[in-house]
């Protein structure tokens, strides 16, 4: 049985959709296949039909295919647009990762269709900003998410499969420009998308992952591009920050380990920083800014270590000695997609849904990459021979 055709207000969208994140306006798109501006809006609103000899061309511009365009399976989602509209994300970087984004939600997103897939969701309610004492309300709302989670009040020792795996939050992590943290966006066809940059240490991730969590909580369909220098230029930027630190180092739970790592002290010392910002998996510095901010120790106190030589890496790996452990998330990015992608690729290629020059299109792969990908899994299928079925 044939399945039925796009309609041609889903092709007009998807259309302005490549086209809007392609970053063209409708005059240069239209004149480059010699038509009106008025003939592409009406295309783009669903009031005209687009010709093949205009289909080819407009693809060809925007960067994708006509096959993706017409693909029911396709997923047409206008993050990038949304992510030009920020005051101050008008920088090629930020412009890069926002594309990055929505390629790596596309592409998932396609696949779990595919193969009839459905992604959970369970997002806490969202929270109005209140007046008032900001950092009490981010206080509050990170102990509640907490609690929700079956957390209380113990440490957070694997951010990222509590985000993707309880929360069902779309994570990915690959390699951005230095001066980019992390994206945050939500779109209600495909939910809540979280990128973090690989190239950063696993501490200055997490941090930046919580902040964005903080997003989620507070104002979720605005996007969020968090720089590694960024202020708080907003309350919503402020709210972010605060509920990042209360989710990550909850109050009561460093007041009480700073008493027992501490006990007997009578001066803050490298090792009992070392020893805390591992407990909590946070850096150095958010871990004694926190202090500061619980008043567990004086104000300026991270500006005196900066001063007086610094935390180095090499006195956390003679504290810490083999607990100092691999980063997994950045091994990972040497991967060409991400695990879950790979895996939902290579089940779409077995079942013959999709062929490998349509999967390298979409996960923006070539050839050997690909290849790459499926023979890992066919590899792992031989081993897995005589293993238990699962259950249809």
């Amino acid at each position: 049985m044939s399945r039925p055709e796009m309609n041609v207000v889903d092709v007009g969208r998807r259309l302005r959709i490549a086209r809007e994140t392609a970053g063209m306006t409708q005059a240069h798109a239209a004149a480059n296949i010699n038509v009106a501006r008025t003939t592409l809006v009406a295309i783009e609103k669903g009031q005209r039909t687009a010709r093949v000899a205009e289909l080819l061309p407009l693809a060809r511009q925007y960067g994708t295919s006509v096959n993706a365009l017409l693909r029911r399976e396709s997923v047409y989602i206008d993050l990038v647009p949304r992510f030009r509209k920020l005051p101050g994300c008008k920088d090629q970087a930020s412009g890069e990762a926002a594309r990055l984004l929505a390629d790596l939600v596309r592409a998932e997103v396609e696949l779990e269709n595919l193969l009839g897939i459905m992604h959970p969701r369970n997002y806490p309610p969202e929270r109005v900003l209140l007046p008032g004492d900001m950092r009490a309300q981010a206080e509050n709302d990170a102990t509640e998410l907490r609690q929700r989670l079956g957390l209380g009040l113990a440490p957070v020792r694997d951010l990222m499969s509590l985000l993707e795996l309880d929360l069902g939050i779309r994570l990915y992590v690959r390699r951005l420009a230095p001066q980019v943290s992390g994206l945050f966006a939500f779109e209600e066809q495909v939910g809540a998308c979280m990128l973090l940059n690989a190239g950063h240490p696993r501490e200055r991730r997490a941090q930046t992952a919580a902040h964005e969590l903080g997003h989620l909580v507070s104002n979720r369909r605005s996007p969020d591009v968090q720089y590694r220098d960024g202020g708080e230029s907003s309350r919503e930027e402020r709210y972010a920050n605060a509920f990042g630190r209360a989710f990550l180092t909850p109050a009561r739970t460093v007041m009480q380990r700073f008493g027992e790592v501490t006990q007997g002290a009578s001066q803050l010392t490298r090792r009992h920083v070392i020893v805390l910002a591992y407990t909590f998996g946070v850096s150095r510095e958010a871990l004694v800014r926190r202090l500061e901010e619980l008043n567990l120790t004086k104000p300026g106190t991270w500006d005196w270590f900066q001063g007086n030589g610094g935390i180095t890496n090499q006195q956390a790996r003679q504290v810490l000695g083999d607990l100092v452990d691999m980063d997994r998330d950045s091994t990972d990015t040497k991967r060409p997609t991400t695990l879950r992608l790979s895996l939902l690729a290579a089940e779409a290629w077995r079942q013959e849904l999709l062929s490998e020059g349509q999967l390298a299109r979409l996960l923006h792969l070539d050839r050997v990459q690909l290849r790459e990908i499926l023979d890992g899994v066919e590899r792992e299928g031989v081993e897995a021979d005589g293993a238990p079925k699962l259950p249809a």
